[in-house]
């Protein structure tokens, strides 16, 4: 950023700054603006546009995600649409993202019937072989149950990928966990905030619970334990990580009994501990929060037209503008020196913020459209506290 953009950017700030000074209201007896004189005008050269930041628009392991989420309709005529698990009519599209950045890797629509692992196997290998294109030298997979395929799990792990997909709680499993001598059970550390401490308010719902004799489940411990196990459709043995939770079931103020809940993760990944690899495994939840960005944020998990292949379309290219803010932070540089961790910090933030705060941010951007010579100039009007990092982009790609 050149020091004639620095210095118009930090008059924009003083100027709104000193609007918005709530000690310096001004006279508030008449109108801020009168009608009197006003004139309206075509532009010749100059147009406007409200979208003005439009035009602006290296990892080692890639760590992709596979979930099914479920696209409700109240159609009655869109080819393709059928009743869900939990009698849900729509659709039931696959999503592969990678987790370094949010990007949505690939978009397949599927009837609504159709189980979460549904061709998940053959989109897996598509994006593997784009992600080692990419520069990716190492690849995770992760899912949750659904998704642990045995069938596929020895040829995954001989082309090298890693496996970190939970696994059904059969019968079989729970009881060679139930055998596990005491010694091998290690507790699981719980997730520390990074913030400053602060005081736990009243559970309310718990007194409420306690005072209506209603049934309530307490957390009490977890433990961690792994052993070595050959899934039938494998010829070879993988890690499986148990996680043992302990649980108080209370009646009011009467504890009933306890309840022993397990949880299973199967892994080739060798290098790690248990309870690392608990809390990989627990980050894909934030896939949760990727698939409610492209419901609620840029609505590209809805069907709005009538075939199944016309709102598979739809889905890909509207998650398409989703993949653009990831594309946009990673483009920003990072300044060598003092100012590295703090554009280390801005590009991370921008990775995750929402797409709606994205757009606000950089996309709407009130602008004139000028066509002068050959050139054609986004000349901004307003300003906003993060045109210093758009300011930043721009000079990287005309670089």
């Amino acid at each position: 950023m050149n020091a004639k953009i620095r210095q118009k950017l930090a008059n924009r700030k003083r100027r709104i700054d000193r609007r918005l000074d709530k000690t310096q209201v001004g006279p508030c007896d008449r109108p801020q603006f009168t009608a009197r004189n006003i004139h309206y005008e075509l532009a010749d050269r100059t147009r406007g546009l409200a979208h003005g930041g439009i035009g602006a628009i290296h990892f080692n392991l890639a760590v992709i995600d596979l979930d099914g989420t479920l696209v409700e309709t109240s159609g009655q005529c869109k080819q393709g649409m059928d009743v869900a698990y939990d009698g849900t009519w729509g659709y039931h599209p696959l999503v592969l993202s990678l987790a370094n950045t949010g990007e949505v890797l690939w978009l397949v629509n599927r009837s609504g019937n159709r189980p979460s692992h549904a061709g998940a196997a053959a989109a897996v290998d598509r994006v593997v072989a784009v992600c080692r294109q990419g520069g990716f030298r190492k690849v995770l997979l992760r899912g949750d149950t659904d998704f642990s395929q045995s069938e596929h799990l020895d040829r995954w792990d001989a082309d090298g990928r890693q496996l970190l997909f939970g696994f059904d709680a059969v019968p079989k499993l729970k009881a060679i966990a139930a055998d596990l001598p005491a010694a091998v059970w290690q507790p699981l550390p719980r997730y520390t905030a990074q913030t400053q401490p602060r005081a736990r308010p009243d559970n309310v719902k718990e007194a409420i619970e306690v005072e209506r004799n209603f049934e309530n489940r307490r957390l009490c411990s977890e433990e961690v334990a792994e052993f070595a196990y050959q899934p039938t459709a494998c010829s070879q043995s993988y890690r499986m990580v148990v996680v043992r939770k302990n649980i108080s079931v209370a009646k009011g103020e009467k504890v009933l009994f306890d309840e022993v809940r397990y949880f299973f993760y199967i892994t080739n990944v060798t290098l790690l501990e248990s309870e690392q690899l608990v809390w990989i495994a627990n980050n894909r939840c934030h896939q949760e929060n990727l698939l409610a960005q492209l419901k609620g944020g840029v609505r590209a998990l809805t069907a709005p037209v009538n075939t199944l292949e016309s709102n598979w379309a739809y889905m890909v290219m509207t998650a398409l503008a989703w993949n653009l803010k990831a594309w946009w932070a990673l483009q920003l540089p990072l300044a060598p020196g003092r100012w590295q961790e703090r554009h280390r910090a801005e590009k991370r933030w921008l990775l995750g913020l929402e797409f709606k705060t994205f757009v606000q941010a950089f996309v709407r951007l009130p602008c004139q459209l000028v066509r002068t010579g050959r050139q054609l100039v986004y000349r901004l009007l307003s300003w906003n506290p993060h045109q210093r990092l758009f300011w930043r982009l721009v000079t990287t790609l005309r670089c």
